[in-house]
């Protein structure tokens, strides 16, 4: 039976987001392109209809992860004019980011494995990466544009390293620790220097 080709976008539609929160919560190594269809509601022989090959469905899908995140953060930072760096601190070191890994940033959950690969998935965690070091260089204060994008790489740095270790401990206390001093240390650094 044939389907339509709004049916066929919105079966792959559903592919991608069921792989995005698949993959953030179990890597791309832990999860099956069978476990995929299975918690799509599809069957595995359909998949080849859609991708390549699981390599390929992973790459598509970190690109609209990654455009999600971009058009997350300017929304954050256009909703608190007087304080973007805040809303983004508070939103991003958040129990959120810990507690929901299939629904949080794709940077924290996948750049280990992203570090061990090559090619167009390098490049398109290279980019998403740039791009979000160029949002926070437009809301950090700073003198020169060089100084600006400097503490972009450092905040940036900081707030993933923050998740990333509050995820990896099993205290809560030790995990709101990393979150929280983390958030209240680059706020105040960036209004000290303001």
């Amino acid at each position: 039976m044939r389907v339509s080709r709004e049916k066929f976008a919105e079966n792959r539609e559903k592919i991608m987001q069921v792989a995005g929160v698949l993959f953030r919560e179990k890597g791309f190594d832990g999860i099956g392109v069978a476990e995929i269809m299975k918690a799509a509601g599809m069957t595995h022989g359909g998949f080849y209809g859609h991708f390549e090959s699981k390599e390929d469905l992973a790459l598509e899908v970190s690109r609209a992860l990654i455009e999600r995140v971009k058009i997350r953060w300017n929304e954050i930072t256009a909703s608190a004019p007087g304080q973007p760096l805040d809303a983004l601190l508070n939103h991003y070191l958040s129990r959120c980011s810990v507690d929901d890994p299939g629904g949080s940033c794709v940077f924290a959950s996948l750049a280990q494995e992203v570090s061990r690969s090559r090619g167009p998935m390098r490049e398109t965690f290279n980019d998403g990466l740039s791009m979000l070091v160029d949002i926070l260089s437009g809301i950090v204060p700073g003198e020169t544009p060089e100084e600006r994008r400097a503490k972009g790489f450092t905040t940036l740095s900081a707030m993933m390293g923050a998740v990333v270790l509050a995820r990896a401990v099993e205290s809560r206390e030790l995990s709101d620790s990393f979150l929280y001093t983390t958030r209240d240390a680059l706020s105040l650094a960036n209004r000290v220097d303001g």
